[in-house]
């Protein structure tokens, strides 16, 4: 690891973060233990992680876990037993536990650089749901996902209702959901949950050879990319055509459009400048009509 990595790198108590190929960023859950479940500290852990991934010059993000698990959910002892940092009664709960998983979970989803989830093992429930936030999926054959909050009389808060239901329509969602499946590698990559499965293995080679790809495509292109196709995801045709046409419009003129376009001129492979902390995508989750 260089010098440069070695400040980038980070450990916590409940994740790594680490920079296998120099802009590649890759996250490892490593309370094995406890299946990754997501603690206050992982939960924290993450979120400062994800700052220091794009602040770092991360081209792509890899998610994984250690062990068995990917992720196995919430930690249910938080529900059981309490905890003092979080306090008592279901208000409690929700506003400071669960409300902080959706929060992280959104951060992941609007990211400006790709996430890929390189799922190693258990993805349930809330683990099931930060796969969910990410952009891709990688599966390895043997591993279970899916959001089975009602075999303990609960439900998948944090976007895994929502998100399954847009990503393999109403009725297999509701079939997962209902009966709080845990849904093979196959049955998965078969109705468009997964991106793509392989042996174990092999996984995180090929998390690694696709994380690699970004780095011929423009960074601030990819961004607005993963942008609009997030606010487009239910809106009408008109709305969704404006959101694009603003996206694209962000992009024309600059640096990395200038450098892209001579490049292909010139027959080569064009040189991106990276992103910088400042580079987010324009736009807000709210939809509307494109900036005069």
């Amino acid at each position: 690891m260089s010098g440069a990595d070695d400040v980038r790198a980070r450990s916590g108590e409940a994740l790594t973060l680490t920079w296998p190929q120099g802009d590649i960023a890759l996250v490892t859950m490593v309370r094995e233990r406890e299946m990754n479940t997501l603690s206050l500290e992982l939960i924290d852990e993450l979120g400062e992680a994800l700052t220091a991934s794009v602040a770092g010059g991360a081209r792509a993000l890899i998610v994984t876990g250690q062990g068995r698990a990917f992720c196995a959910g919430a930690h249910l002892r938080y529900f059981t037993e309490g905890d003092p940092r979080i306090g008592g009664g279901s208000f409690a709960l929700r506003d400071r536990y669960l409300q902080r998983i959706a929060a992280v979970f959104d951060r992941i989803e609007t990211l400006p650089i790709p996430v890929i989830a390189a799922i190693n093992g258990f993805a349930l429930g809330g683990g099931c749901e930060m796969s969910l936030a990410c952009d891709f999926r990688l599966v390895a054959d043997h591993a279970k996902i899916g959001v089975p909050e009602v075999r303990i009389g609960a439900l998948a808060g944090a976007g895994g209702v929502q998100k399954l239901h847009r990503l393999v329509g109403r009725g297999k969602a509701l079939e997962w959901i209902l009966l709080g499946s845990h849904v093979t590698a196959a049955e998965a990559l078969a109705h468009g949950l997964v991106t793509a499965i392989r042996p174990a293995a092999d996984l995180m080679p090929a998390a690694m050879e696709l994380a690699g790809r970004f780095r011929l495509l423009g960074p601030r292109a990819v961004a607005q990319s993963k942008m609009a196709v997030r606010m487009c995801g239910d809106a009408d045709l008109g709305t969704a055509r404006n959101i694009g046409l603003e996206a694209l419009a962000m992009l024309i003129g600059t640096p990395e459009w200038q450098e892209g376009m001579t490049a292909f001129m010139e027959k080569r492979e064009p040189r991106f400048p990276p992103l910088s902390e400042g580079d987010q995508p324009s736009g807000s989750p709210t939809r509307g009509d494109p900036k005069d």
